[in-house]
């Protein structure tokens, strides 16, 4: 008897074990689901730029109009990427953190998970989506040749007006690559960035940039010696659409690409305009 009563009390330990270790297993499953959700609709939401784009992007010292601080301490980013991607992160939830990143290391950067996405002035184009991923186009723009509003190619009106002329266009950009649609034109090496095209325009170096109509806004705007030339239907640069548009770039088959879709349809034409407007507006004199 003695013995039955020992196997009956261990048989009712074994059993209560048994129930709170099922119970435990179930709370350690929710809380692990709770961490996964609260990892999808929280956390942060890792943007890349140049921070050296105006309007696009740029570097200021301080938060005013709505800068968010770069990731490092260097500065603060602001500009209409800036603005796009304070919204995009709002409607995910997320905290937006401001990545510095140069032109060239952006791919490789949403690449490896660096960062989680590109925000910078960037088309899908087809060679890039060899590469990455892009989302729904968040700004479509077209392409315009900044000049010296006193040079010789100031009153140009067709691409062809600047035959023999030293134009050149942004390194790793499909700008770069219209250029030798015009004839006769003496196609310079590719620049780092837009910052070292105006300067190589200021000092001669160049005859004129190939960029997008904001970009063109911009530096005229922070450069009374700047202009730009708008060229009409049939005589501008030839190139896809989609070349002209700015989408984020993204991992291949990330999972944020829909719900930064959806944030982006909530974004209205007229907010966008806005928010370019408000950009070279704000935009720093040096830039």
């Amino acid at each position: 008897m003695k013995m039955k009563k020992v196997l009956a009390v261990a048989l009712v330990g074994a059993m209560a074990i048994g129930m709170f270790g099922c119970g435990g297993n179930k709370d350690a499953n929710n809380d692990a689901q709770n961490g996964q959700d609260a990892q999808t609709n929280g956390g942060q939401l890792r943007i890349g730029m140049e921070c050296g784009y105006a309007p696009f992007n740029w570097t200021q010292q301080d938060d005013s109009n709505g800068a968010v601080a770069i990731e490092g301490g260097s500065g603060y980013a602001n500009g209409y990427d800036v603005q796009i991607a304070k919204r995009i992160a709002e409607d995910m939830g997320k905290e937006l953190v401001i990545v510095k990143t140069e032109w060239g290391g952006l791919v490789p950067a949403v690449q490896s998970g660096v960062i989680d996405g590109i925000i910078a002035g960037m088309s899908p184009t087809l060679e890039r989506l060899e590469q990455i991923d892009f989302s729904d186009n968040y700004y479509i723009s077209d392409l315009v040749m900044v000049v010296r509003a006193d040079g010789p190619y100031a009153d140009a009106t067709s691409i062809q007006d600047f035959s023999g002329a030293k134009v050149t266009g942004q390194l790793n950009t499909f700008h770069d690559t219209v250029i030798d649609q015009i004839e006769g034109v003496s196609h310079e090496p590719a620049m780092d960035d837009f910052p070292a095209m105006r300067v190589a325009l200021e000092s001669g170096v160049i005859d004129g940039y190939v960029s997008e109509r904001p970009e063109g806004l911009s530096a005229s705007a922070a450069n009374p010696n700047f202009t730009f030339i708008d060229f009409a239907e049939g005589q501008g640069f030839e190139y896809r659409p989609d070349d002209a548009a700015l989408a984020v770039g993204l991992k291949k088959d990330s999972e944020l690409t829909d719900a930064i879709n959806a944030a982006i349809a909530k974004i209205s034409e007229e907010d966008r305009q806005q928010l370019m407007d408000e950009a070279i507006a704000n935009q720093p004199a040096a830039e």
